[in-house]
Order: structure tokens, then C-alpha cells, then sequence
């Protein structure tokens, strides 16, 4: 097995090992299509995987192929997905320290109820957030509104 830390795995590399677990009959037009990139590509970075011990080939006939990971492979394949999943839930873990923060310093001005700007997973965060600490979460502004800014929360305050 090649010792080639998981983090320098290029991300295609990873697609491919991900849709080939997923599906080892996939044609390299299928990984094409799927991935984004072009055949001679997909071609390319197969037989890097071949050539690394990650994918082995087998001809189920003259004109079909068929690809498995290894368990060097599955190796690889498992332990960048943990690696993931692991740096994910640190960016959620500050997240959401950062909300509770704000949530501790709105309670502390007596502030019960906000409006909160935008609609992803990290003012998810933030809503949740100031749910769970009996802030009432209105669906119009009416004098503090939370934001995301750059990478931290903001309170606006406007005045009555």
C-alpha cells in the first residue's frame, strides 16, 4: 500500500473511488458524465488508482470492465471520508460556540426575540441556536437582527 498521506488525494481521485464503491459497473463515459470531467481523464486518474493498489480491473467481457475498490482502497477511501466528517463537525462545533456566544450576550441585554438574515447551514446554526435558548425567532425584522458575517455572527440593533 502506498503510505501517500489521505489529505493529498486529489479531489477527483476521491470522486472516482466514491462512485466506484457506489457502482462498479459505471463506464468511464458514466464517471465522465457524473464527475464533470472529460473520458481521457477519468482514464487517467483510473489507472493512477490502478497503479496506487486503490482499484483493481476486471474484463467481464471484450468490450465491459469492471471496477472494485481494493481494501487499500477502501482503506483510503474510508479514512478521507472520517477525515471529512471530522473537520466538518469542528467548523460546526465553532459555529456554534460563536452563536452561543452572541445568543449569551443578547440575553444579557434582555433581548427575547430577533429576526435572522439568510438561509444556509450556518445561520441554521444560529437559529437552532437561539431556538434552543428560548429566543423567539420572528420572520420580519423588528430590532435585532442576526447576520453572518464573514465567518462570525452579528447582532444589528436598530432603535424603535
Amino acid at each position: 500500500m502506498n503510505s501517500r498521506p489521505v489529505t493529498e488525494i486529489k479531489q477527483h481521485e476521491y470522486a472516482l473511488l466514491n462512485e466506484i464503491a457506489q457502482d462498479s459497473m459505471l463506464t468511464q463515459s458514466n464517471l465522465s458524465d457524473r464527475l464533470g470531467i472529460a473520458v481521457g481523464s477519468v482514464n487517467w486518474y483510473i489507472k493512477r488508482l490502478i497503479t496506487r493498489g486503490w482499484v483493481k480491473v476486471s474484463h467481464l467481457d471484450r468490450t465491459r470492465l469492471k471496477y472494485d475498490l481494493t481494501p487499500e482502497g477502501m482503506a483510503v477511501f474510508t479514512q478521507r471520508a472520517l477525515l471529512y466528517a471530522r473537520d466538518s463537525l469542528k467548523v460546526y462545533g465553532e459555529y456554534r460556540k460563536k452563536a452561543k456566544a452572541l445568543v449569551t450576550e443578547l440575553k444579557q441585554k434582555e433581548i427575547t426575540q430577533v429576526h435572522i438574515e439568510g438561509d444556509d447551514e450556518v445561520v441554521d446554526i444560529l437559529r437552532l441556536t437561539c431556538i434552543e435558548d428560548g429566543l423567539l425567532v420572528l420572520d420580519s425584522p423588528n430590532g435585532v437582527s442576526l447576520k453572518v458575517n464573514g465567518q462570525e455572527y452579528q447582532a444589528v440593533i436598530s432603535s424603535k
